[in-house]
């Protein structure tokens, strides 16, 4: 396969050099409609210094017509144990994403191009691009690739589409809604204020959260990623050059002056979505509902700032069912070259299998979810 003509195909195989095109990517990603915050470089060169390994090799595939940067796959090379190529971002990105620029050359073009230099990338390797959201532009690299491809449902991300808070209340029913107005009423008269940190604070209310986050969890299960060095690292690291760049916002919540939670939010034209926040526990024992606190915090950033949807990304939390949202899973696309065709297949199978065992122990055995939150206990506590 060769790319269309005047496109101009090349792979980045050093980290200096994806540095380097942190104002082209950001350039790309913003004529990108369908692209997510989690595509920016803050974010994916973020995490490449965090989380790459030394068996993990970059192979970001550049499209690029007369100079111009106009599409671009973020991948590394590892093996599991086999050689595959995977999405930067690894298990803490909620969507992963190929950027085709959409206000320049037909995206069939660029697309064509990407499926190109994406088969020179993928030699020897099979191709596993996991959490693919809905109308991403892997989709359309998935129904132009020629070869052995098997596409399957990934993690479950909730949606609400970005209404006000009264259209969000009239979706979930009398009873409900007369509870939520409640809580309202309630932070008004508890004083919360809300805060959007400049981004040169970023990195002590990161520091602020993360301490929250492990406070609420604790005895819970947290997220044993959640309190490692690198995680921390990365979120300060990129969250302070999204929220310069207008791709992000962390926000603190105080009452009498004090730091009572603090919730980091990605924004990009299509969504606004809660990526992590932290509360302090004893605001269970009080008045104040850090559920209605936080979404009335969303809906400022998605009806407030013209965005269609708000995200609850990731993650089936109980209180996140209260608002209606809608179900939508995210993606896996495995490719691969013909000679891998068996390999693929297998790696299919054997994902399918998994997902099936996991949904039947969650089915028939709820007293896994305790054991799997003692144990995230104890490897936070090791971590």
């Amino acid at each position: 396969m060769t790319p269309p003509a005047g496109l101009a195909v090349t792979i980045c195989r050093d980290p200096r050099e994806f540095a380097a095109l942190a104002d082209e990517w950001t350039a790309l990603h913003r004529r990108c409609p369908q692209a997510t915050p989690f595509q920016s470089h803050a974010w994916l060169h973020s995490w490449w210094l965090s989380y790459a390994t030394r068996r993990d090799r970059l192979r970001v595939v550049l499209v690029r017509c007369q100079g111009e940067l106009v599409g671009a796959a973020p991948l590394l090379r590892t093996f599991r144990p086999l050689p595959v190529l995977l999405p930067l971002g690894g298990g803490i990105t909620d969507y992963a994403d190929v950027l085709v620029a959409a206000d320049t050359l037909p995206a069939g073009e660029v697309t064509a191009a990407l499926a190109a230099g994406l088969r020179r990338a993928a030699r020897g390797a099979v191709v596993d691009l996991r959490e693919v959201r809905a109308g991403g532009a892997a989709h359309a690299l998935y129904e132009a690739w020629r070869g052995p491809k098997r596409r399957a449902a990934d993690s479950v991300c909730l949606e609400l589409p970005g209404l006000p808070m009264d259209g969000l209340i009239a979706r979930v029913g009398s009873s409900r809604g007369q509870r939520i107005r409640s809580d309202l009423r309630k932070l008004d008269a508890a004083g919360v204020l809300e805060r959007d940190v400049p981004a040169h604070e970023v990195g002590d209310a990161v520091a602020t959260m993360l301490r929250l986050h492990h406070m609420q969890w604790q005895g819970r299960g947290v997220t044993p990623e959640h309190v490692r060095p690198r995680f921390a690292q990365h979120l300060t690291r990129a969250a302070a050059a999204m929220v310069a760049a207008g791709d992000a916002v962390v926000t603190e919540f105080s009452v009498g002056g004090a730091v009572v939670a603090a919730n980091l939010t990605v924004l990009s034209p299509a969504l606004a979505g809660g990526y992590l926040y932290g509360a302090h526990p004893d605001l269970r024992g009080t008045k104040v509902d850090v559920t209605t606190l936080l979404m009335r915090h969303g809906v400022r950033h998605a009806a407030g700032g013209g965005r269609p949807v708000l995200t609850l990304l990731r993650g089936a939390e109980p209180h996140k069912f209260h608002w209606k949202p809608e179900h939508l899973p995210n993606h896996r696309l495995l490719l691969a070259n013909r000679p891998l065709g068996p390999l693929l297949y297998a790696r299919h199978a054997l994902n399918v299998a998994a997902v099936r065992a996991r949904r039947t122990a969650a089915a028939r055995l709820p007293a896994l979810r305790a054991w799997r939150a003692r144990l995230n206990d104890l490897r936070a506590r090791r971590a």
